[in-house]
């Protein structure tokens, strides 16, 4: 009967510890978060789009926040494609029988913040985030996907780390 109470308390504990940061790290008052479509400095209009779609997804699922319109959202996350670059070469092939005859990468460079429409403070800010990704010959959507991942991975963990 003890060691049954004893469980019962280490698992309200457990759970007041999952479910004690509301937001993943983010203040308890953000509930509910806008991604503004960042300002787009390249020729490539398709990264624009999925980098929003990214984030929503990321940030619901990880965070724990709800998607709102920016004028009722607790947080904004907003900021500026800097460059995005294809075919930066990385690797030849000197055999005529290989099937691939190069290695690639891409480069995304973003400038992102995490602002509380709340308070007005900053939560989290990056200038000149570069990410990449090295692909083969014909990969190059599959690296983007990678490269705004890795853009989508480091918000998280900055918003993460507030705690």
């Amino acid at each position: 009967m003890r060691r049954s109470g004893l469980c019962s308390v280490a698992l309200l504990l457990t759970a007041g510890c999952i479910y004690g940061f509301a937001g993943g790290g983010l203040p308890a008052h953000v509930r509910t978060i806008a991604v503004i479509p960042f300002e787009n400095e390249t020729t490539s209009s398709e990264i624009q789009r999925e980098l929003a779609d990214a984030l929503r997804a990321e940030l619901r699922s990880r965070l724990g926040v709800r998607e709102a319109p920016e004028a009722r959202a607790n947080a904004i996350v907003r900021g500026t494609i800097q460059r995005y670059e294809v075919d930066i070469p990385v690797a030849y092939s000197a055999d005529n029988r290989a099937t691939t005859t190069a290695l690639r990468m891409l480069q995304l460079v973003v400038d992102v913040e995490l602002v509380d429409q709340v308070t007005g403070e900053t939560l989290w800010q990056r200038k000149g985030l570069v990410a990449d990704a090295k692909y083969e010959e014909r990969g190059e959507p599959a690296a983007r996907k990678e490269a705004i991942g890795r853009v989508v991975n480091a918000l998280v963990e900055g918003a993460q780390s507030q705690w």
